[in-house]
Protein backbone atom coordinates (compact mmCIF):
# COMPACT_ATOMS: atom_id res chain seq x y z
CA UNK A 1 0.00 0.00 0.00
CA UNK A 2 2.96 2.45 0.64
CA UNK A 3 4.58 1.68 -2.52
CA UNK A 4 1.14 3.25 -3.97
CA UNK A 5 1.27 6.33 -2.44
CA UNK A 6 5.18 7.32 -3.68
CA UNK A 7 4.19 7.49 -7.37
CA UNK A 8 6.97 9.66 -9.07
CA UNK A 9 4.38 12.17 -11.31
CA UNK A 10 7.42 13.83 -12.26
CA UNK A 11 9.48 10.63 -13.38
CA UNK A 12 6.07 9.32 -15.09
CA UNK A 13 5.61 12.63 -16.54
CA UNK A 14 9.03 12.44 -18.35
CA UNK A 15 8.31 9.01 -19.64
CA UNK A 16 5.63 9.42 -21.65
CA UNK A 17 5.32 9.51 -25.31
CA UNK A 18 4.82 12.92 -26.94
CA UNK A 19 3.14 12.41 -30.44
CA UNK A 20 5.30 14.69 -32.58
CA UNK A 21 3.94 16.19 -35.47
CA UNK A 22 4.31 14.47 -38.93
CA UNK A 23 6.49 17.17 -40.78
CA UNK A 24 6.41 14.83 -44.09
CA UNK A 25 2.40 15.31 -43.69
CA UNK A 26 2.68 19.02 -42.86
CA UNK A 27 5.33 19.38 -45.90
CA UNK A 28 3.00 17.74 -48.13
CA UNK A 29 0.06 19.90 -47.15
CA UNK A 30 1.84 23.10 -47.36
CA UNK A 31 3.15 21.80 -51.13
CA UNK A 32 -0.39 21.03 -52.01
CA UNK A 33 -1.27 24.68 -50.34
CA UNK A 34 0.95 26.13 -53.12
CA UNK A 35 0.40 24.37 -56.26
CA UNK A 36 -3.36 25.29 -55.91
CA UNK A 37 -2.83 28.99 -54.98
CA UNK A 38 -0.69 28.50 -57.72
CA UNK A 39 -2.66 26.81 -60.27
CA UNK A 40 -6.09 29.21 -58.73
CA UNK A 41 -3.37 32.56 -60.01
CA UNK A 42 -2.57 31.28 -63.26
CA UNK A 43 -6.59 30.47 -64.16
CA UNK A 44 -7.42 33.60 -62.71
CA UNK A 45 -4.53 35.66 -65.28
CA UNK A 46 -5.68 33.90 -68.07
CA UNK A 47 -9.90 34.15 -67.76
CA UNK A 48 -9.49 37.98 -67.03
CA UNK A 49 -6.70 38.42 -69.76
CA UNK A 50 -9.08 36.72 -72.41
CA UNK A 51 -12.17 38.94 -70.92
CA UNK A 52 -10.13 41.76 -71.47
CA UNK A 53 -9.59 40.83 -75.04
CA UNK A 54 -12.89 40.11 -76.01
CA UNK A 55 -14.02 42.98 -74.39
CA UNK A 56 -11.46 45.07 -76.85
CA UNK A 57 -12.58 42.70 -79.80
CA UNK A 58 -16.17 43.86 -78.86
CA UNK A 59 -15.18 47.44 -78.73
CA UNK A 60 -13.38 47.88 -81.84
CA UNK A 61 -16.00 45.35 -83.99
CA UNK A 62 -19.12 46.51 -82.97
CA UNK A 63 -17.99 50.25 -82.73
CA UNK A 64 -20.24 51.48 -79.66
CA UNK A 65 -21.62 54.98 -80.17
CA UNK A 66 -22.05 56.38 -76.58
CA UNK A 67 -19.48 57.31 -75.04
CA UNK A 68 -21.01 56.39 -72.05
CA UNK A 69 -20.49 52.54 -73.48
CA UNK A 70 -16.76 53.62 -73.99
CA UNK A 71 -16.51 54.57 -70.53
CA UNK A 72 -17.96 51.03 -69.52
CA UNK A 73 -15.15 48.93 -71.46
CA UNK A 74 -12.52 51.01 -69.75
CA UNK A 75 -13.99 50.81 -66.23
CA UNK A 76 -14.34 46.63 -66.70
CA UNK A 77 -11.03 46.51 -68.26
CA UNK A 78 -9.29 48.89 -65.80
CA UNK A 79 -11.07 46.50 -62.87
CA UNK A 80 -9.86 43.31 -64.39
CA UNK A 81 -5.97 44.87 -64.83
CA UNK A 82 -5.96 46.71 -61.57
CA UNK A 83 -7.15 43.13 -59.92
CA UNK A 84 -4.58 40.95 -61.16
CA UNK A 85 -1.57 43.59 -61.23
CA UNK A 86 -2.39 43.49 -56.99
CA UNK A 87 -3.12 39.58 -57.25
CA UNK A 88 0.15 38.38 -59.03
CA UNK A 89 2.19 40.19 -56.21
CA UNK A 90 1.40 37.24 -54.11
CA UNK A 91 3.40 35.24 -56.71
CA UNK A 92 7.02 35.66 -55.35
CA UNK A 93 5.40 34.68 -52.06
CA UNK A 94 3.99 31.56 -53.21
CA UNK A 95 7.16 30.74 -55.66
CA UNK A 96 9.20 31.38 -52.23
CA UNK A 97 7.94 28.67 -49.98
CA UNK A 98 10.26 26.05 -50.42
CA UNK A 99 11.23 22.49 -48.39
CA UNK A 100 14.47 23.73 -46.94
CA UNK A 101 13.18 26.29 -45.08
CA UNK A 102 12.63 26.29 -41.01
CA UNK A 103 9.54 26.04 -39.39
CA UNK A 104 9.31 29.88 -38.57
CA UNK A 105 10.26 30.73 -41.88
CA UNK A 106 7.21 28.74 -43.40
CA UNK A 107 5.19 30.38 -40.18
CA UNK A 108 6.70 33.70 -41.61
CA UNK A 109 6.03 33.56 -45.17
CA UNK A 110 2.17 31.65 -44.66
CA UNK A 111 1.38 35.08 -42.12
CA UNK A 112 2.91 37.06 -44.58
CA UNK A 113 0.72 35.56 -47.61
CA UNK A 114 -2.80 35.30 -44.87
CA UNK A 115 -2.02 39.64 -44.83
CA UNK A 116 -2.34 40.21 -48.37
CA UNK A 117 -4.77 37.75 -49.00
CA UNK A 118 -7.09 39.39 -46.27
CA UNK A 119 -6.19 42.48 -48.66
CA UNK A 120 -6.68 41.18 -51.87
CA UNK A 121 -10.29 40.31 -50.42
CA UNK A 122 -11.56 42.94 -48.58
CA UNK A 123 -10.33 46.25 -49.81
CA UNK A 124 -9.24 45.24 -53.53
CA UNK A 125 -12.24 42.79 -54.16
CA UNK A 126 -14.33 45.75 -53.31
CA UNK A 127 -12.57 48.12 -55.67
CA UNK A 128 -12.79 45.20 -58.40
CA UNK A 129 -16.67 44.72 -57.91
CA UNK A 130 -17.76 48.62 -57.15
CA UNK A 131 -15.62 49.47 -60.44
CA UNK A 132 -16.69 46.69 -62.85
CA UNK A 133 -20.58 46.72 -61.53
CA UNK A 134 -20.12 50.31 -62.50
CA UNK A 135 -18.73 49.17 -66.27
CA UNK A 136 -20.88 47.22 -67.32
CA UNK A 137 -23.98 49.18 -66.14
CA UNK A 138 -22.30 52.03 -68.17
CA UNK A 139 -21.66 49.21 -70.99
CA UNK A 140 -25.35 48.03 -70.91
CA UNK A 141 -26.90 51.63 -71.32
CA UNK A 142 -26.09 52.03 -75.09
CA UNK A 143 -28.11 48.91 -75.62
CA UNK A 144 -30.77 48.24 -73.23
CA UNK A 145 -31.83 52.62 -74.55
CA UNK A 146 -32.79 50.30 -77.60
CA UNK A 147 -34.94 47.95 -75.94
CA UNK A 148 -38.81 48.72 -74.58
CA UNK A 149 -38.67 49.48 -70.81
CA UNK A 150 -39.35 45.63 -69.48
CA UNK A 151 -36.42 44.30 -71.54
CA UNK A 152 -34.14 46.82 -69.95
CA UNK A 153 -35.30 46.31 -66.70
CA UNK A 154 -35.34 42.22 -67.49
CA UNK A 155 -31.80 43.18 -68.07
CA UNK A 156 -29.89 45.43 -65.71
CA UNK A 157 -31.92 43.38 -62.86
CA UNK A 158 -30.73 39.64 -63.86
CA UNK A 159 -27.22 41.39 -64.56
CA UNK A 160 -27.12 42.99 -61.10
CA UNK A 161 -28.83 40.46 -59.52
CA UNK A 162 -26.14 37.99 -60.68
CA UNK A 163 -23.39 40.82 -59.48
CA UNK A 164 -25.14 40.37 -55.88
CA UNK A 165 -25.92 36.83 -55.63
CA UNK A 166 -21.60 37.00 -56.75
CA UNK A 167 -21.07 39.71 -53.69
CA UNK A 168 -23.31 37.72 -51.11
CA UNK A 169 -22.81 33.77 -51.71
CA UNK A 170 -20.18 32.93 -53.59
CA UNK A 171 -17.19 36.17 -52.55
CA UNK A 172 -18.05 34.61 -48.73
CA UNK A 173 -17.93 31.27 -49.48
CA UNK A 174 -14.81 31.52 -51.29
CA UNK A 175 -12.77 33.92 -48.63
CA UNK A 176 -13.84 31.55 -46.17
CA UNK A 177 -12.48 28.17 -47.88
CA UNK A 178 -9.27 30.14 -48.65
CA UNK A 179 -8.99 31.29 -44.61
CA UNK A 180 -9.44 27.90 -43.20
CA UNK A 181 -6.34 26.59 -45.63
CA UNK A 182 -4.30 28.75 -44.49
CA UNK A 183 -5.06 28.96 -40.79
CA UNK A 184 -4.91 25.14 -40.42
CA UNK A 185 -1.11 25.40 -41.86
CA UNK A 186 -0.69 28.48 -39.37
CA UNK A 187 -2.02 26.33 -36.61
CA UNK A 188 0.19 23.36 -37.58
CA UNK A 189 3.33 25.44 -37.83
CA UNK A 190 2.74 27.33 -34.44
CA UNK A 191 1.94 24.11 -32.79
CA UNK A 192 5.47 22.53 -34.07
CA UNK A 193 7.11 26.08 -33.10
CA UNK A 194 5.95 25.86 -29.68
CA UNK A 195 6.95 21.98 -29.20
CA UNK A 196 10.19 22.43 -30.47
CA UNK A 197 10.84 25.70 -27.76
CA UNK A 198 9.93 23.53 -25.26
Amino acid sequence: MDNDNNIDFKDLWKKQSVSQPDMSDLLARLSKFKKTALRCLWITNIVLLATSVFIIFVWIYYQPQFISTKIGIVFTILAMVIYVFVYNKLLNEYKNIDSTQANQEYLQKLISIKKKQQFLQTKMMSFYFITLMAGICLYMYEYASRMSTLGAGLTYGITLLWMLFNWFYLRPKQIKKQQAKINGLIEKFEEINNQLQV
